[in-house]
């Protein structure tokens, strides 16, 4: 049995998870997702990573996955304790020592997301449109109940880590993302990890859209089950 410590993005709300936890433990695994004090002025990378190793406790044999901002505290895990796997789940990889306020700049990921915008018609930016497009009505509706806004500090904090683990790294990228757009993540996945992302059915939020192609993904990924012959909800 394997356990898989499941790290959300900005909000820091482990309620991301509650519908992909479910078929890993299904799977005959552990499911650990901590939730983020993201509204915490005094919380930064470090407190997070901290609270990340905490919650994995004695388990061994760990997947960290890491939902967009979650990207930035995976790290520091994962230099903390030894893992089986690190997955990225329309991440923002960064490098030693960047800042998430900084990365928006260094990746170009604004410039990537408007272009694309401009090509589809999407307009000014808001939470329907980029976030739950396809997102079912009820489970988005469920989200509102539980969102929090991530204070500054973890933007400015420096994510401190040295390297990246020696294990696998695997980057799974939304196909229908229009906050971090595809091809903006297949590039940011070769740049700064030298891998080929993965690219499944999904938006920014594919957790909550697709939770069984996330959970079959990742649990093909790390040789945990075979790969899954269809991707549906």
């Amino acid at each position: 049995m394997s356990a898989f410590a499941l790290i959300p993005g900005a909000g820091g709300m482990a309620w991301y998870w509650s519908r992909v936890a479910p078929l890993l433990e299904q799977a005959g695994h552990t499911a650990i997702a901590p939730d983020l004090p993201a509204d915490d002025e005094h919380s930064g990378l470090p407190e997070y990573a901290h609270l990340v190793i905490d919650a994995i406790g004695e388990h061994r044999d760990v997947v960290i996955v890491a939902q967009s901002m979650g990207a930035f505290t995976a790290p520091l895990v994962c230099e903390a304790i030894p893992v089986r796997a690190l997955v990225f789940v329309n991440g923002m990889i960064p490098v030693p020592g960047e800042t998430a306020g900084a990365w928006w700049d260094n990746t170009g990921v604004s410039v990537a997301r408007d272009a694309l915008a401009a090509e589809r018609g999407w307009g000014e930016f808001d939470l329907d449109t980029y976030f739950t497009h396809d997102v079912p009505s009820e489970i988005a509706a469920e989200g509102a109940e539980h969102a929090r806004d991530e204070v500054e500090i973890a933007f400015i904090t420096p994510c401190d880590f040295g390297a990246w683990p020696t294990a696998p790294i695997h980057a799974l990228a939304g196909a229908d993302d229009r906050f971090f757009p595809v091809d903006f993540q297949r590039r940011l996945a070769r740049e700064r990890l030298g891998v080929e992302a993965d690219v499944r059915p999904g938006g920014h939020l594919m957790a909550l859209a697709h939770p069984r192609a996330v959970a079959d993904y990742l649990l093909a990924v790390t040789g945990l089950r075979s790969p899954p012959t269809s991707s549906g909800r």
